[in-house]
């Protein structure tokens, strides 16, 4: 199938946002704390996006802070499909009073706003890389079980599942091959989604200032270091702003592509 056009957008940004990450050792021109000018100063050929709010080569700590972002997104991501989708899988699966009880645990957690109880735990803990990445992923792991377990519900009613288990299949087999196969379309765009509210997630607890601490670098906090900025025309906060728009974009759009093309090829089969 042809890739269109705004997929192939989509798919060259997230890539070169996600290779920037990767490689930013090699390709960023100065240190990520390294004082190389003087504060704010303008676009020239050594600082190609000027310099932040104490002289820092902007294009360093952006690339740098994306390595950052986008590390931590990943990993919540995949921390909090991994929980949220074999919980909600084995409550659809198990029903009863498991599925009773799981619901209602992520029905009490969902009741407190995502960003309040993180604020909460993350007040009284050391805020650590590996700390903000369990907490994120456990927190948004609630929204994939919610779905997850939809989806599993409407595949555990069907045929091929009622015949695994009649073959005397155990709880597992009938969860990774059958519910997980016939719900990877759901999952991989909302994938995409939860990728981006990770970014949008710890872009905020950064600008709050309970995010990623000094002398890491990432993009709610160059935010936070450039705002005063804005007042005098100094568009140095609004790069990474633009960073995190661009990303959310790109990703959004391969994700609908990849959706739409997994729902066409099941579509084509079923004829």
């Amino acid at each position: 199938m042809r890739m269109p056009i705004s997929a192939a957008i989509g798919l060259f940004f997230t890539a070169l946002y996600f290779l920037a990450a990767i490689f930013a050792d090699l390709i960023a021109p100065y240190g990520m704390a390294e004082i190389v000018g003087g504060v704010w100063d303008p676009v020239s050929a050594e600082h190609w996006l000027g310099t932040d709010n104490i002289g820092r080569d902007l294009l360093s700590r952006m690339i740098y802070g994306g390595q950052t972002t986008i590390f931590i997104a990943t990993m919540g991501t995949l921390l909090s499909f991994s929980v949220g989708s074999v919980l909600g899988f084995t409550a659809a699966v198990a029903g009863g009073w498991l599925d009773q009880l799981l619901s209602r645990f992520v029905d009490l957690m969902m009741a407190i706003p995502s960003l309040i109880f993180a604020l909460v735990v993350l007040s009284v803990m050391p805020v650590t890389v590996p700390v903000l990445i369990l907490v994120m992923g456990i927190l948004d792991s609630t929204r994939v079980f919610r779905l997850s377990r939809a989806v599993a519900v409407d595949i555990t009613v069907m045929d091929y599942v009622e015949a695994a288990r009649l073959r005397g299949e155990g709880r597992g087999w009938v969860i990774f091959s059958e519910v997980l196969p016939n719900a990877l379309s759901p999952l991989v765009a909302e994938m995409g989604l939860r990728f981006i509210f990770m970014v949008l997630f710890i872009s905020t607890l950064s600008f709050l200032g309970l995010g990623v601490q000094p002398p890491l670098a990432d993009w709610g906090g160059i935010v936070k270091e450039n705002k005063e900025g804005i007042v005098y025309g100094i568009p140095a906060a609004l790069i990474p702003a633009f960073a995190i728009a661009t990303l959310a974009i790109s990703v959004n759009l391969v994700a609908d592509w990849i959706l739409n093309r997994t729902t066409s090829v099941k579509g084509g089969r079923g004829g």
